[in-house]
């Protein structure tokens, strides 16, 4: 391993030479004499730790602190005094010092602080590797694309990783990565090496489905554990909980979801005591829940609370730039699983893969490709290897057209039109530019819809003032 580099910023000779003498047995270091020569010296330097004396010329030590910080934030910066000044010490830790030492320096005090900072550093950047690792680990093939529309789920999933606990509404249908952006956020968020948790609401029966989320205490009911169990919730403590396909919760299991979203605590299926946790919920659907809350099967209420930042993912039909990426993606994977030795997708089959209409998208054109790779042998894809996909332009025209048909009982013409709006302002985030685009009419002409059917947009976009305008 190198040595650590050590920046000693003082201008007594005597002591630059002494701290030098005592400190190049295990490290590398190096001299300044005021804080100018610091910040150049920095600026030249990777350098690990800075030993920064209070009073300089020029510049003083805090001034010199705060420019190294601006340089560097996570420098490691320990001050030295020669004078027991504790207002001064203080005003230097709440700029960022690390620790400090008092003049005349006490050999083994001095050599303590050291390493105690030093091994800090270590860890630190121990910790920064291990995530770099997960990070790298973590596949993102579901998200890995070059279309507009993924780099924007991108591009959210970056600033809403941010906030701590910030509730995430992720929308699209079934197979476009809910999942793997779910698992993004949380991967760089501060949660990023606690549980991420997730539990299918539509997978799970209405009567089971509480104990899972909230868990059960001891005797709760016939055939639970005799010792009780912790629920999804609580295994989820300080990290993430992704709520897929949260549509699908029943009325009571809404209720009991709302509260605690409000309340933060719980009481386990059969308990008395609340618990209390610290999570961040992510709610996942394949449904619109604007539209469930319009129909009634979901609470507004509810709504309101997950849909604190929302993301649409769209789906392959509308990032048609990622269908050969990705498929390459998957290809070479599979090439490692099965031992093959496909280097690439003749130019037919490239064509074919980009007009199919991926209705499972993702998990459907992995599937695909894994089928391909196990089953036959070449250096190519080529489009016989694909016969097993029935495409559309070998399907009859009423196939490829819209499955629109009017009930025998008839429509409301007019709310078809609202919903039909809705929808699309809730496809486009709220950019009534694009809504329009999807409708095929002008902008000035869905303006006047949405004012004549009273629809207000800034809900339907489910962004709040705080959350980015452009996603999804």
């Amino acid at each position: 391993m190198d040595r650590y580099k050590i920046l000693i910023v003082d201008d007594d000779r005597l002591l630059q030479n002494s701290l030098r003498a005592i400190l190049s047995e295990k490290y590398d270091p190096l001299i300044a004499g005021s804080g100018e020569e610091a910040l150049r010296l920095l600026k030249q330097h990777p350098v690990d730790l800075v030993l920064l004396d209070i009073r300089l010329p020029g510049i003083d030590g805090i001034e010199t602190l705060q420019q190294i910080k601006a340089l560097d934030r996570d420098l490691l910066i320990v001050m030295m005094t020669a004078y027991e000044d504790v207002k001064t010490v203080v005003h230097s830790m709440q700029k960022g010092a690390y620790d400090y030492l008092v003049k005349p320096l006490e050999i083994e005090m001095f050599e303590l602080v050291i390493e105690k900072a030093l091994e800090n550093l270590r860890l630190k950047k121990e910790v920064q590797e291990l995530r770099r690792a997960t990070l790298k680990k973590f596949s993102l093939e579901q998200v890995v694309g070059e279309s507009e529309g993924i780099r924007r789920v991108f591009e959210f999933a970056a600033k809403v990783a941010r906030g701590h606990d910030t509730t995430v509404l992720i929308e699209g249908e079934s197979g476009v990565g809910k999942e793997v952006v779910a698992r993004m956020i949380h991967q760089r968020s501060s949660r990023y090496d606690k549980p991420f948790v997730g539990i299918n609401c539509g997978a799970i029966s209405k009567e089971l489905l509480e104990s899972e989320l909230f868990g059960y205490e001891k005797g709760a009911f016939t055939g639970g554990l005799h010792e009780g169990k912790k629920g999804k919730i609580e295994m989820a403590d300080s990290g993430t909980l992704l709520l897929d396909e949260v549509s699908e919760l029943h009325p009571a299991a809404q209720v009991n979801l709302l509260r605690f979203l409000e309340e933060r605590e719980f009481y386990p299926v059969g308990g008395t005591r609340k618990k209390k946790v610290d999570v961040r919920v992510i709610a996942a659907t394949n449904k619109s829940l604007a539209a469930q809350v319009e129909a009634g099967t979901f609470r507004e209420d509810l709504y309101y609370r997950l849909n604190v930042a929302r993301v649409v993912v769209p789906s392959l039909l509308e990032r048609k730039a990622d269908i050969i990426p990705l498929a390459e993606l998957f290809m070479n994977r599979f090439n490692a699983k099965f031992s093959k030795n496909f280097r690439g997708i003749a130019p037919e089959a490239r064509k074919m893969l980009v007009q199919y209409p991926w209705r499972g998208n993702i998990r459907e054109l992995k599937n695909a490709v894994e089928r391909v790779v196990l089953m036959e042998d070449g250096e190519q894809i080529e489009a016989a290897h694909l016969a097993f996909l029935a495409f559309p332009y070998h399907a009859s025209r009423q196939q490829e057209e819209p499955g629109l048909r009017i009930p025998p009982e008839g429509i409301q013409l007019d709310d078809l039109i609202r919903r039909l709006i809705v929808q699309a302002l809730e496809m486009s985030g709220g950019n009534r530019s694009r809504a329009a685009k999807l409708l095929g009419i002008s902008r000035p002409t869905l303006i006047y819809r949405i004012e004549k059917h009273g629809i207000e947009v800034e809900r339907l976009s489910g962004v709040s003032p705080s959350t980015p305008s452009s996603v999804g």
